[in-house]
């Protein structure tokens, strides 16, 4: 049997990630995946969804550009060449993870895991069965998207975030099961194809854990698109026939309303897929694998990172509790920081959030300042015509200690890495508000948030 010093199962981002760590730290290394390397980040969901978004945005560009001058004729669509330029980008990165493995000498092993309290890890593809040990083993084995209990559900063909990219045409129609940050994503994609997209979502509002104001800007926005939002609803049965799938929701007051559509995508949320620590006594937080701040599980030498312990299910978050757990593997002892996480929508307009949000602080009592300032009045907004959006900053009321961020608009996925920046380095408000910011660009909104709650502010009444 072969042995390891560390094991990581999992080549997503938290997973291949930590192997490339452990390899650079001096450690033998193997990684195990099931499926294909970048897990579901790069094959099925961030990439290729970023992929078709800047198609997206490009055809909201083009709409816009006829008032500014610049007139086309008409926009034609070529699902297949947008299927080709997204496989190329997923390929491409593919061989990227796989030169990393090869350039670290990390052994990469092709199928199933399954841990055993020996720290053994048996490993079972459609060809053989084999066995390696590690010293240490990191489970990064993330996640599947989540199916509701609906009536017809499994008699229908339908679509989930992971094979929602596989579709051969585009379609006329499309009804989302789920407004969150996936399913409005998705909904800006097809919604830019000319496809007829309804979005139904349980909650008051769409992307219901951000902030409520970016909430409704994006509703609007979506709105605009001819999107049909029917919040406060669910799906409850579903039936097909060989001309379409007809749906049937009912809202919270148990009025029903039959919607027809071509094809069916359910978005409400992935489940951790933890079948490699089935054969262990460890403990769970739900249905995650529960860990403390240092990514380590009840278990000795076991730690989990990514999808599979909950908190964000972002990409970024899932490398860097990789980062931190193999960090932990030796006498380093660091700790994960949640509260400087960013969190992005790549809709558009974007929403980006870093930090605790206005309702969060009201929950917890903390005495705070906020200052909303809008893209309305921003040179460079009105400019390249994109003043649709706002940016909001919360500080602590006595220290001036910057608690959130959230920005909606035009390039605020790439802009939030600048307030978090200045969270992370425990910058203060009076630090933002003294920071100069190119002139005309949309960063300024933040200077001017900070100078406004500390009365310096130029630009404001």
């Amino acid at each position: 049997m072969t042995k390891y010093d560390v094991i990581i199962i999992g080549g997503g981002p938290g997973g291949y990630v930590a192997a490339i760590r452990s390899a650079k730290e001096g450690k033998k290394t193997a990684l195990v995946e099931k499926d294909l390397l970048g897990g579901t980040c790069l094959n099925r969901g961030c990439i290729p969804s970023k992929t078709l978004l800047s198609h997206a945005d490009i055809v909201d560009k083009l709409k816009k550009a006829e008032k500014r001058g610049i007139e086309t004729e008409s926009i034609t669509f070529n699902w297949g060449k947008m299927h080709a330029h997204k496989e190329d980008v997923i390929k491409t990165l593919q061989n990227g993870i796989k030169g990393l493995m090869r350039a670290g000498n990390i052994d990469v092993y092709s199928g199933e895991g399954q841990i055993f309290s020996d720290k053994r890890i048996q490993i079972e593809d459609s060809n053989q069965m084999e066995n390696i040990h590690g010293d240490k083993i990191i489970v990064a084995t993330g996640s599947k998207p989540a199916l509701p209990p609906v009536d017809g559900l499994n008699d229908v063909s339908y679509h989930t975030t992971d094979t929602i990219f596989d579709l051969d045409q585009i379609p006329s129609s499309l009804v989302i099961i789920g407004g969150g940050v996936i399913g409005v994503e998705l909904a800006d994609i097809f919604a830019s194809l000319n496809t007829k997209v309804t979005i139904v979502e349980m909650s008051n509002r769409l992307i219901p854990t951000e902030d409520a104001e970016a909430s409704e800007l994006l509703k609007k926005s979506l709105k605009k698109k001819n999107i049909d939002i029917k919040l406060n609803h669910q799906l409850i049965k579903v039936q097909e026939n060989s001309e379409a799938k007809t749906l049937v929701i009912t809202s919270k007051q148990g009025e029903e309303t039959k919607i027809i559509t071509d094809e069916l995508l359910i978005a409400v949320g992935r489940t951790p897929n933890t079948q490699a620590v089935r054969n262990l006594d460890i403990k769970m937080n739900k249905q995650f694998i529960q860990v403390n701040e240092y990514m380590e599980t009840n278990l000795p030498d076991i730690s989990a990172v990514g999808d599979v312990v909950g908190n964000y299910q972002l990409a970024h978050v899932a490398s860097k509790e990789g980062l931190i757990a193999v960090n932990n593997l030796t006498d380093q002892r660091k700790k994960i920081a949640y509260n400087t996480m960013p969190r992005c929508v790549y809709t558009s307009p974007q929403v980006a959030s870093v930090g605790l949000s206005e309702a969060e602080l009201k929950e917890r009592n903390v005495a705070y300042k906020v200052n909303k300032y809008s893209f309305a009045s921003n040179g460079m907004a009105l400019a390249s015509d994109e003043k649709e959006g706002f940016s909001k900053v919360m500080v602590d009321k006595k220290y001036g200690e910057i608690l959130g961020v959230i920005m909606v608009g035009t390039h605020v996925t790439e802009m939030i890495s600048q307030p978090t920046s200045y969270m992370y380095l425990e910058g203060t408000v009076e630090e933002l508000a003294d920071m100069v910011q190119p002139h005309p660009s949309l960063s300024e909104s933040l200077m001017e948030s900070a100078n406004a709650l500390i009365d310096t502010g130029v630009h404001v009444s």
